[in-house]
Protein backbone atom coordinates (compact mmCIF):
# COMPACT_ATOMS: atom_id res chain seq x y z
CA UNK A 1 0.00 0.00 0.00
CA UNK A 2 1.30 3.33 -1.14
CA UNK A 3 0.51 6.80 0.63
CA UNK A 4 -2.00 7.26 -2.11
CA UNK A 5 -5.58 8.39 -0.21
CA UNK A 6 -8.54 5.86 -1.14
CA UNK A 7 -11.40 6.83 -2.70
CA UNK A 8 -14.55 5.83 -0.91
CA UNK A 9 -17.79 4.70 -1.98
CA UNK A 10 -19.81 7.82 -2.09
CA UNK A 11 -16.49 9.53 -4.42
CA UNK A 12 -16.45 6.78 -6.56
CA UNK A 13 -20.61 6.73 -7.76
CA UNK A 14 -20.61 10.72 -8.29
CA UNK A 15 -16.88 10.77 -10.39
CA UNK A 16 -18.68 10.66 -13.12
CA UNK A 17 -21.49 13.18 -12.61
CA UNK A 18 -18.16 15.36 -11.64
CA UNK A 19 -16.40 14.68 -14.88
CA UNK A 20 -18.57 15.24 -17.43
CA UNK A 21 -16.55 17.88 -19.41
CA UNK A 22 -13.32 16.12 -19.16
CA UNK A 23 -15.44 13.32 -20.26
CA UNK A 24 -16.69 14.78 -23.34
CA UNK A 25 -15.97 14.57 -27.09
CA UNK A 26 -14.15 17.46 -27.76
CA UNK A 27 -11.69 16.81 -24.65
CA UNK A 28 -11.26 12.87 -25.08
CA UNK A 29 -10.87 12.84 -28.68
CA UNK A 30 -7.17 14.48 -28.34
CA UNK A 31 -5.94 12.09 -25.73
CA UNK A 32 -7.02 8.67 -27.05
CA UNK A 33 -5.35 9.69 -30.24
CA UNK A 34 -2.44 10.52 -28.96
CA UNK A 35 -2.79 7.31 -27.02
CA UNK A 36 -3.67 5.72 -29.77
CA UNK A 37 -1.06 6.13 -32.34
CA UNK A 38 1.88 5.45 -29.61
CA UNK A 39 0.57 1.89 -28.44
CA UNK A 40 0.34 1.21 -32.25
CA UNK A 41 -0.08 -2.94 -32.39
CA UNK A 42 0.63 -3.49 -29.02
CA UNK A 43 -0.98 -3.39 -25.60
CA UNK A 44 -1.71 -0.61 -23.20
CA UNK A 45 -1.77 -0.42 -19.26
CA UNK A 46 -3.18 2.54 -16.97
CA UNK A 47 -1.85 3.04 -14.26
CA UNK A 48 -5.10 4.73 -11.73
CA UNK A 49 -7.79 3.65 -14.46
CA UNK A 50 -10.58 4.80 -11.79
CA UNK A 51 -13.70 4.40 -13.50
CA UNK A 52 -12.46 3.88 -16.70
CA UNK A 53 -13.13 7.54 -17.78
CA UNK A 54 -10.08 7.12 -20.66
CA UNK A 55 -9.48 3.38 -20.20
CA UNK A 56 -13.13 2.36 -21.48
CA UNK A 57 -13.29 4.39 -24.77
CA UNK A 58 -9.50 3.84 -25.77
CA UNK A 59 -10.44 0.33 -25.55
CA UNK A 60 -13.48 0.70 -27.81
CA UNK A 61 -11.08 2.27 -30.27
CA UNK A 62 -9.72 -0.99 -30.79
CA UNK A 63 -6.52 -0.82 -28.16
CA UNK A 64 -6.24 -3.87 -26.15
CA UNK A 65 -6.11 -2.12 -22.67
CA UNK A 66 -5.45 -3.40 -18.50
CA UNK A 67 -5.59 -1.44 -16.02
CA UNK A 68 -4.19 -1.14 -12.23
CA UNK A 69 -6.29 0.98 -9.91
CA UNK A 70 -6.04 1.48 -5.94
CA UNK A 71 -9.73 1.62 -5.22
CA UNK A 72 -11.90 -1.02 -5.31
CA UNK A 73 -15.25 1.40 -5.30
CA UNK A 74 -13.60 3.14 -8.40
CA UNK A 75 -13.11 -0.31 -10.04
CA UNK A 76 -16.60 -1.33 -9.48
CA UNK A 77 -17.80 1.47 -10.87
CA UNK A 78 -15.77 1.10 -13.94
CA UNK A 79 -16.96 -2.76 -13.81
CA UNK A 80 -20.56 -1.64 -14.89
CA UNK A 81 -19.29 -0.03 -18.24
CA UNK A 82 -17.03 -2.93 -19.34
CA UNK A 83 -16.70 -6.47 -18.40
CA UNK A 84 -13.44 -8.12 -16.89
CA UNK A 85 -12.59 -10.29 -20.15
CA UNK A 86 -12.57 -6.99 -22.45
CA UNK A 87 -10.54 -4.61 -19.96
CA UNK A 88 -9.08 -6.82 -16.75
CA UNK A 89 -8.20 -4.81 -13.87
CA UNK A 90 -5.87 -5.72 -11.08
CA UNK A 91 -6.78 -3.70 -7.55
CA UNK A 92 -3.24 -2.41 -6.52
CA UNK A 93 -1.22 0.45 -6.24
CA UNK A 94 0.41 1.61 -9.22
CA UNK A 95 4.29 1.62 -7.98
CA UNK A 96 4.30 -1.92 -7.26
CA UNK A 97 1.27 -3.91 -8.95
CA UNK A 98 2.57 -5.93 -11.67
CA UNK A 99 0.24 -7.56 -14.25
CA UNK A 100 1.08 -10.28 -16.75
CA UNK A 101 3.17 -9.60 -19.92
CA UNK A 102 4.73 -6.38 -21.76
CA UNK A 103 3.01 -3.28 -23.09
CA UNK A 104 4.07 -0.69 -25.83
CA UNK A 105 2.10 1.96 -23.60
CA UNK A 106 1.79 2.67 -19.93
CA UNK A 107 0.24 5.99 -19.50
CA UNK A 108 -0.77 8.40 -16.48
CA UNK A 109 -3.19 10.83 -16.84
CA UNK A 110 -5.29 14.00 -14.98
CA UNK A 111 -2.29 14.56 -12.41
CA UNK A 112 -2.32 11.57 -11.03
CA UNK A 113 1.34 10.63 -10.19
CA UNK A 114 0.82 13.59 -7.10
CA UNK A 115 -1.55 10.68 -5.16
CA UNK A 116 1.71 9.44 -4.61
CA UNK A 117 2.79 11.70 -1.42
CA UNK A 118 6.27 10.80 -1.31
CA UNK A 119 9.46 11.06 -3.87
CA UNK A 120 10.44 7.29 -3.62
CA UNK A 121 7.14 6.31 -4.26
CA UNK A 122 7.15 8.39 -7.48
CA UNK A 123 10.33 7.05 -8.14
CA UNK A 124 9.23 3.86 -8.24
CA UNK A 125 6.31 4.76 -9.95
CA UNK A 126 8.44 5.08 -12.88
CA UNK A 127 10.64 2.16 -12.01
CA UNK A 128 7.43 -0.05 -12.18
CA UNK A 129 6.40 1.55 -15.83
CA UNK A 130 10.08 0.26 -17.16
CA UNK A 131 9.42 -2.88 -15.60
CA UNK A 132 6.21 -3.16 -18.16
CA UNK A 133 7.75 -2.01 -21.02
CA UNK A 134 8.62 -3.99 -23.66
CA UNK A 135 11.97 -2.20 -25.04
CA UNK A 136 10.93 0.98 -27.35
CA UNK A 137 7.68 1.12 -25.23
CA UNK A 138 6.32 4.36 -24.14
CA UNK A 139 5.60 5.55 -20.59
CA UNK A 140 3.52 9.15 -20.87
CA UNK A 141 2.49 11.17 -17.92
CA UNK A 142 -0.31 14.19 -17.98
CA UNK A 143 0.60 16.48 -15.22
CA UNK A 144 -0.09 20.40 -14.13
CA UNK A 145 2.90 22.93 -13.66
CA UNK A 146 2.84 23.65 -10.28
CA UNK A 147 1.25 27.35 -10.24
CA UNK A 148 3.70 28.74 -7.64
CA UNK A 149 4.19 31.77 -9.99
CA UNK A 150 0.77 33.01 -8.92
CA UNK A 151 2.00 32.88 -5.09
CA UNK A 152 2.75 36.24 -3.97
CA UNK A 153 4.94 36.50 -0.82
CA UNK A 154 3.00 35.74 1.89
CA UNK A 155 0.28 33.78 -0.03
CA UNK A 156 -0.25 30.18 0.40
CA UNK A 157 -3.88 29.24 -1.62
CA UNK A 158 -3.94 29.84 -5.06
CA UNK A 159 -7.92 29.18 -6.93
CA UNK A 160 -8.51 27.14 -9.63
CA UNK A 161 -12.31 27.08 -10.38
CA UNK A 162 -14.61 29.53 -9.24
CA UNK A 163 -18.14 28.70 -10.26
CA UNK A 164 -21.73 28.22 -10.07
CA UNK A 165 -21.55 24.49 -8.43
CA UNK A 166 -17.85 24.35 -7.57
CA UNK A 167 -15.24 26.65 -5.74
CA UNK A 168 -11.66 25.21 -5.48
CA UNK A 169 -8.47 26.23 -4.62
CA UNK A 170 -4.81 24.87 -3.84
CA UNK A 171 -3.11 25.40 -0.48
CA UNK A 172 0.85 24.66 -0.58
CA UNK A 173 3.76 23.29 1.59
CA UNK A 174 6.74 24.80 -0.21
CA UNK A 175 9.05 22.88 1.84
CA UNK A 176 7.81 19.24 1.49
CA UNK A 177 6.11 20.07 -2.14
CA UNK A 178 2.74 18.90 -0.66
CA UNK A 179 -0.14 20.45 -2.10
CA UNK A 180 -4.05 20.15 -1.10
CA UNK A 181 -6.87 20.47 -3.27
CA UNK A 182 -9.83 22.19 -1.70
CA UNK A 183 -12.87 21.90 -2.99
CA UNK A 184 -16.68 23.49 -1.98
CA UNK A 185 -18.98 21.71 -4.26
CA UNK A 186 -22.99 22.76 -4.27
CA UNK A 187 -25.34 19.44 -4.16
CA UNK A 188 -28.63 19.87 -5.31
CA UNK A 189 -30.70 22.85 -5.28
CA UNK A 190 -30.78 24.06 -1.07
CA UNK A 191 -27.57 26.19 -1.57
CA UNK A 192 -25.60 23.88 0.40
CA UNK A 193 -22.41 23.12 -0.03
CA UNK A 194 -20.17 19.98 -0.04
CA UNK A 195 -16.20 20.30 1.21
CA UNK A 196 -13.56 17.75 0.51
CA UNK A 197 -9.71 18.22 0.01
CA UNK A 198 -6.76 16.07 -1.08
CA UNK A 199 -3.22 16.00 -0.83
CA UNK A 200 -0.91 15.41 -3.63
CA UNK A 201 2.80 15.89 -4.37
CA UNK A 202 3.75 18.14 -6.90
CA UNK A 203 6.71 17.29 -9.22
CA UNK A 204 8.55 19.37 -11.82
CA UNK A 205 9.66 18.36 -15.46
CA UNK A 206 13.19 18.35 -14.69
CA UNK A 207 12.56 15.93 -11.12
CA UNK A 208 10.22 14.00 -13.29
CA UNK A 209 13.04 13.45 -16.10
CA UNK A 210 15.56 12.63 -13.41
CA UNK A 211 12.83 10.01 -12.38
CA UNK A 212 12.76 8.65 -15.41
CA UNK A 213 16.92 8.16 -16.16
CA UNK A 214 16.76 6.58 -12.74
CA UNK A 215 13.78 3.91 -14.15
CA UNK A 216 16.11 3.68 -16.96
CA UNK A 217 13.78 6.03 -19.49
CA UNK A 218 14.91 8.53 -21.88
CA UNK A 219 12.22 11.83 -22.47
CA UNK A 220 11.29 11.65 -25.94
CA UNK A 221 9.15 14.68 -26.05
CA UNK A 222 7.24 17.11 -24.48
CA UNK A 223 3.95 18.82 -25.26
CA UNK A 224 1.49 21.25 -23.52
CA UNK A 225 -1.81 19.64 -24.55
CA UNK A 226 -2.87 16.30 -26.28
CA UNK A 227 -3.44 18.19 -29.59
CA UNK A 228 0.39 18.04 -29.47
CA UNK A 229 0.61 21.96 -28.90
CA UNK A 230 4.60 23.46 -27.48
CA UNK A 231 5.62 23.22 -24.35
CA UNK A 232 6.34 26.64 -22.98
CA UNK A 233 7.43 28.59 -19.68
CA UNK A 234 3.56 29.43 -20.10
CA UNK A 235 2.07 26.34 -20.38
CA UNK A 236 -0.37 25.40 -17.61
CA UNK A 237 0.35 21.12 -17.83
CA UNK A 238 2.17 19.05 -19.70
CA UNK A 239 2.45 16.01 -21.42
CA UNK A 240 5.58 14.00 -20.96
CA UNK A 241 6.91 10.85 -22.99
CA UNK A 242 9.37 8.81 -22.10
CA UNK A 243 10.74 5.46 -23.81
CA UNK A 244 12.53 2.40 -23.12
CA UNK A 245 15.53 2.43 -25.23
CA UNK A 246 15.81 -1.12 -27.41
Amino acid sequence: MTSSELWTRATADRYDAEETETSSAAVLGPTLAFLAELAGDGRALEFAIGTGRVGVPLRERGVPVVGIELSEHMAAVLRRKIDEDTLPVVIGDMATTVVPGEFTLVYLVYNTITNLLTQDEQVECFRNAARHLEPGGRFVIELGVPPLRFLPPGQVAVPFDVSEQHLGFDTFDLVEQILVSHHFARDGDDGRYRRENSRHRYAWQAELDLMARIAGLELERRVADWDGSPFTQDSAKHISVWRKPT
